[in-house]
């Protein structure tokens, strides 16, 4: 494993690496040791390599390293958590082996970076260089915006041409706080980490990313011929050359000096803005009775926007920022930019008034929506009025649906076509047509009704005008639900359709309840839970299936997206159980999920749903033509294939018909370009269900993928989405469209956490579930093997002999369920074989689980009774998913033991620790925790719960989620099946440990060992 680093060295950045196999530390260059935990300039490369980028250049440069007791201490990626970094540290000089990238290299990498904790398997991100990827999204979000200048600089004999920021007082913010939160070891190479870190680095480095990303940009429209030019007609047109030219400095010029100090001079303003603790803001105030509107002229701070120093009261800014040289100087400066775009600044007037300007209704509204955003864009304070930020008095249109005719189909749907009357407000009171025409006529953007400003432009009042004139309109159901949540507008066509909001009102109680409902989960009517389903629906759940039920009724896809361990399956279950005990499920339910989760289906629905028939689409004995999936499909409630195989056998799949479509874990379509979600996409059924419990992981377009799925064509196309809301959301930060998004999306995504209140109070402190995993095909390879000398074994032996037999069999058959690399003693424990295909469904299954509590930002404990199963848990999950894993076994020391508890309680991002049963099972207060995995199986229910207990204990502040992970199929499963049984007559008659499996018949015994056909991971 490797951990790959890097920090500011010289002018550049350099990477380097830490390896999990130390080196000898008596390599020195010039007196100085070498890190032992230091990667070699051949192995750093091929990393490199390995993920799309050369190095350039390599070299040994010395890094101040942290000590303890005169021995390095490795970084988080790679320490044990056996070594106390809290005190007693010092730092000293070692050196690494580094190597440098080119500007396009170095923006590739740090671009892959981002929000990455690993970058391949077993490629670590280093704290150092994930920030240093979150300052190239700082540079490239400036070079973007052109938040740049072109400028020159002395470097010894030599002028050199540069680029240099100009920040808004957004990125001025936001460069403050990176700065305080700099990593030490970004700086290791140079600076003294006992000192404070400066601001000073920060602002190089992001100069230097950004000076990187121009010149690349400049570099490709540079010909071949500029590019090798040497000499100039002068210095000026040497300087323009060598600013599209990276790594080259200006000539020796007699009239350089000359050059600079005129650029300087051509800066002096902008710089003088960019760099004060204050900036200029503007006001609108609204007239008085008839009178002219006023842009009152500001001084804001930038650290605290709330304090504001009229601009006519200049000299009182003095006093309140000593630091300011020239307060007027400042202002006249400041007012003579903004000019630029504020023109009323200097209208009429030789010299600006400092208290502000006036401007009539027309200039305020052209202040409004075009001078203000553009003043906040350069980096000025702009305050509105209330009534313009909360829009809450723009035009409003009311769609009235009138009670539609059913006696021809008997019920409504969404095809029903139903008539509506349009109703316009403004300023929440009702305007007629006559009112709207004089409005019209006054041609203002900005009018007063009623003592209220209100916006209200032509091109507005035209279409609500050409509204009311038609009276009535037809529409279908499905289009009203579009209208009422803004998917669709009746006015997009006219390009304004963002700024008039329309509401739907029905005087059809059907209808009406049907919008109310769709506008609040809790407005539901709570469905009786199906007479068939097993166990009792928590409050919560009963309204998640009645959620569900609402939507299906109306043929509406809807995304379940709880938080994992709250039951998403059940309230699914009661879905499909409710339509067949009503008559109203016709045809199966076809649940797509991976393949890794087919096997928990099963069992979750034998478990609470025994009366759905349920079919699995899978394997080599599955359907292989559309007839006979047709014909085997047809008495089945429930048919489960995978996300791999729908995309092979599409075409049979496709010729069924099915009641609804459920996916399970359903961000495997979050990418709407792939095969796999095109396949589910084309899939046709009344109903449709998502289950995930991150509809977003990367960006607002897998909730465009998942919806796409549900409401085929309800955001429109992948184009316009990301025109409307990608772009605007993603880049531009537009809360605007990120709430349109949300409103049109809402009625479909149901999302509960298990820290709401109402989800706290509902669960149980401690959940326990069982985790079914199935076997590679290694795995059951050698599973048979194992198998095939068990009657020679056992025949003619008793006693205490035949007593050792079993255990031994019994501990290598679960070795086998756990890892092959276990039960072949394989040194290392390889996770995977060489097709990279992980060998173990089991650690498959427990890395997909953690990988979702990572990302929620909470810790887990995985208990194992093997000590090497420990290792390569431990090994393949730091590697996988790039958080920190401890491991505590029988060999650990006291103090070792002490250190990782204390670093385990206190860890501020998320860590997995790793317990051997037999040394973590007693005297351990670990309520950091709150997911307790049980990889391997003791079959003793008192051990397992005194395991949970490390995590379930007093000092819990979270509820405990407890996963118990079986192999179907298997002894694992027949064993966990023989305890529930035992458990639920009483806790007491399992004995210790697995002694009481001795006492089975042999006949007995291969009854429970024997694998199923069904025990084998299908690829």
């Amino acid at each position: 494993m490797i951990v790959l680093h890097a920090g500011v060295y010289e002018d550049s950045i350099a990477f380097w690496a830490e390896t999990t196999e130390s080196s000898d530390m008596e390599h020195q260059v010039s007196g100085v040791k070498r890190y032992k935990w230091c990667a070699n300039s051949t192995q750093l490369r091929q990393v490199l390599r390995s993920i799309g980028v050369r190095g350039k250049k390599s070299e040994a440069a010395r890094i101040s390293i942290p000590t303890q007791k005169g021995m390095p201490v490795p970084s988080d990626g790679i320490i044990e958590g056996m070594q106390d970094t809290s005190s007693g540290k010092s730092f000293s000089d070692m050196y690494v082996e580094t190597v440098t990238l080119d500007g396009l290299d170095m923006i590739t990498l740090l671009c892959k970076i981002h929000a990455k904790r690993v970058l391949e398997s077993g490629i670590l991100v280093g704290a150092d260089l994930a920030y240093l990827s979150e300052v190239m999204r700082l540079a490239s979000s400036m070079v973007t915006r052109q938040q740049y200048l072109p400028s020159m600089v002395q470097d010894g004999g030599f002028y050199e041409a540069t680029w240099m920021p100009v920040p808004t007082t957004e990125d001025y913010k936001q460069s403050m706080d990176m700065s305080r939160r700099m990593p030490g070891a970004v700086l290791a190479f140079s600076y003294d980490l006992t000192g404070d870190l400066p601001q000073g680095i920060f602002q190089d480095m992001l100069a230097m990313m950004i000076n990187q990303m121009i010149f690349l940009q400049a570099a490709s429209t540079v010909t071949g011929g500029s590019r090798s030019r040497k000499n100039f007609d002068s210095v000026h047109t040497s300087w323009l050359h060598h600013l599209r030219r990276t790594g080259d400095h200006l000539m020796d010029d007699t009239n350089a000096p000359q050059l600079l100090h005129q650029i300087s001079e051509w800066q002096q303003h902008v710089t003088l803005l960019a760099k004060s603790q204050l900036r200029l803001c503007f006001r609108l105030e609204e007239p008085e009775d008839k009178g002219p509107w006023f842009i009152r002229y500001m001084l804001q701070s930038r650290e605290d926007p709330s304090l504001l120093i009229p601009a006519d009261n200049v000299n009182k800014a003095k006093t309140v920022f000593p630091k300011l040289s020239n307060p007027r100087e400042f202002l006249l400066v400041a007012l003579g930019q903004a000019s630029g775009i504020l023109s009323a600044i200097t209208k009429g007037d030789a010299e600006p008034n400092l208290a502000g300007c006036f401007t009539d209704v027309k200039g305020a509204y052209r202040f409004l929506t075009e001078e203000a955003p553009a003043l906040e864009q350069s980096g000025y304070g702009v305050i509105l009025p209330s009534w313009w930020i909360g829009k809450d008095n723009k035009i409003r249109a009311s769609a009235i649906v009138r009670k539609p005719n059913t006696k021809s189909t008997g019920m409504l749907n969404l095809e029903t076509v139903v008539q509506f009357d349009w109703k316009i407000a403004l300023a929440d009171k009702t305007v007629t047509l006559a009112e709207l025409q004089k409005l019209a006529n006054i041609k203002s953007p900005l009018v007063q009704i009623r003592g209220q400003w209100v916006e209200a432009s032509s091109q507005d009042i035209k279409h609500a005008i050409t509204l009311l004139k038609k009276r009535t309109q037809k529409a279908s159901l499905l289009d009203i639900i579009k209208m009422r949540l803004g998917a669709n507008s009746p006015l997009a066509s006219s390009g304004s359709a963002d700024s008039v909001d329309i509401e739907i009102a029905s005087k059809d109680a059907q209808i009406s309840t049907m919008l109310k409902q769709m506008s609040s989960s809790s407005g539901l009517e709570e469905k009786r839970q199906p007479k068939g389903l097993k166990g009792t629906l928590r409050s919560y759940q009963a309204r998640g299936f009645s959620w569900l039920a609402f939507l299906t009724r109306w043929g509406l896809g809807g995304c379940l997206a709880d938080d994992m361990g709250l039951g998403k399956t059940i309230q699914t279950l009661a879905l499909i159980l409710q339509r067949k005990e009503s008559g109203e499920q016709k045809n199966p339910f076809l649940l797509i999920c991976p393949t890794s989760v087919i096997s928990n289906w099963q069992r979750e629905a034998a478990t609470f749903a025994p009366d759905l028939s349920i079919m699995i689409h899978h394997g080599i004995s599955r359907s292989k033509t559309k007839a006979q999936l047709c014909k085997d499909a047809k008495n089945q409630d429930i048919v489960i294939t995978s996300y791999a195989l729908l995309q092979k056998d599409i075409k049979i799949i496709s010729g069924v018909q099915w009641d609804g479509i459920v996916l399970d874990e359903a961000q495997n379509v979050k990418n709407p370009e792939t095969k796999q979600s095109k396949a589910v996409r084309s899939l046709k059924a009344h109903s449709r269900i998502a289950l995930t419990g991150t509809p977003v992981e990367n960006n607002v377009v897998d909730l465009w993928a998942i919806m796409e799925f549900l409401n085929p064509g309800f955001l429109d196309t992948l184009t316009s989405f990301k025109r409307n809301f990608f772009v605007p959301i993603q880049f531009e930060g537009d809360e605007e469209a990120a709430k349109r998004l949300r409103r049109a999306t809402g009625p479909f995504v149901l999302r509960r956490l298990k820290t709401d209140k109402s989800i706290i109070r509902d669960l149980p402190e401690k959940i326990e579930s069982k985790t079914y995993c199935q076997l590679t095909k290694e795995q059951a390879s050698l599973y048979k093997a194992t198998l095939k000398d068990i009657e020679d074994a056992l025949n003619g032996r008793g006693g205490i002999e035949r007593k050792g037999i079993i255990l031994g069999l019994l501990a290598r058959l679960k070795q086998v369920c756990d890892h092959p690399a276990l039960f072949l003693k394989e040194s290392g424990g390889t996770t995977k074989n060489k097709s990279n295909i992980v060998r173990s469904g089991k650690i498959s299954r427990l890395v997909e689980i953690l990988s979702e509590i990572a990302d929620a930002g909470e810790n887990a404990l995985v208990f194992t009774q093997f000590v090497e199963m420990g290792h390569i848990l431990r090994r393949h999950i730091r590697e996988t998913l790039g958080c920190e894993v401890l491991f505590l076994h029988g060999g650990t020391t006291r103090m070792q033991r002490d250190l990782m508890v204390r670093r385990f309680q206190e860890a501020q991002t998320p860590t997995v620790f790793v317990i051997s049963l037999k040394a973590g099972g007693t005297g351990l207060n670990l309520t950091a925790a709150n997911h307790v995995f049980h990889f391997d199986r003791w079959w003793n229910p008192a051990v397992e719960d005194q395991a949970t207990d490390r995590a379930f204990r007093i000092g819990q502040k979270k509820n405990v989620q407890v996963y118990k992970m079986i192999c179907s199929g298997t002894l694992e499963e027949r064993i966990d099946d023989l305890i529930t049984a035992k458990k639920n007559t009483s806790e007491r008659v399992v004995g210790s440990g697995e002694g009481w499996l001795t006492k089975m018949s042999n006949e007995d015994l291969q009854g429970v060992l024997a694998l199923s056909t069904d025990a084998v991971m299908m690829e």
